[in-house]
């Protein structure tokens, strides 16, 4: 369905009337980014920050610091998250890319071509273009907005885009049916994205989404079709 034209600073708009205005982000740089999402796996916000605290007191950011460190340390605070063992295998292999491709600077790869900064991010593990695009746009490299699954489900559901078979359809789908209504502003692209992703975790989820209590109700194709399948 196509979007009417500029209705997403509005959107955005009402969310920050619903949610506030957002604290920045606790990660922003590249690195640390990528391990951020690592160390405490599909934890909530709240754990993975107290985790992500442990982790940099006690081992440290940088790759060296992550390499020579006890592996039961590295266990001890992935288990804040999912499948601990895995993840210590991961942040381990992410630190060795770091060190052995990037000689610990990944910034400096990050500075040239979206496309070239794209490829480099994507040597790590888990990161596809959405990640990629997320990391870009958070340390303030690429004025993209960038989605996660929660962000996405909410504007496939106001009518941005397509739900296609694969997600990365369904996101590039979206991507380009708001890139028209984007604000070429770091600050508001980030609000966005942060926006966003509260909105599909807290009212506008996969299942059981809370209609009743949207302020995007009027916006929302999604809400329209249920009206009429009633």
């Amino acid at each position: 369905m196509q979007a009417p034209s500029r209705k997403l600073p509005r959107i955005i708009a009402a969310l920050e009337e619903l949610y506030g205005r957002l604290a920045a982000p606790i990660v922003t740089d590249p690195l640390e980014m990528i391990l951020w999402e690592n160390v405490a796996y599909l934890a909530d916000d709240a754990r993975r920050a107290k985790a992500w605290d442990e982790f940099r007191r006690l081992v440290g950011t940088t790759p060296a610091q992550i390499l020579a460190a006890p592996r039961a340390q590295l266990l001890a605070i992935a288990r804040a998250g999912i499948l601990a063992a895995d993840r210590v295998d991961k942040i381990r292999e992410i630190a060795r890319i770091a060190l052995d491709t990037f000689g610990s600077d990944l910034g400096k790869a990050l500075d040239g071509s979206l496309k070239g900064a794209k490829k480099a991010l994507k040597l790590f593990p888990s990161i596809g273009d959405p990640g990629a695009e997320k990391i870009l746009l958070f340390s303030r490299r690429e004025r993209i907005l960038a989605l996660d699954s929660n962000g996405l489900r909410v504007l496939l559901r106001l009518g941005y885009g397509k739900q296609e078979k694969s997600y990365a359809a369904s996101y590039r789908s979206a991507q380009e049916a708001t890139q028209p209504e984007w604000r070429e502003d770091f600050d508001w692209l980030i609000a966005a994205h942060r926006l966003l992703r509260r909105h599909g975790q807290e009212l506008c989820k996969a299942t059981h989404p809370r209609c009743e209590a949207c302020p995007l109700r009027r916006d929302c194709a999604y809400f329209r079709s249920l009206a009429v399948e009633a």
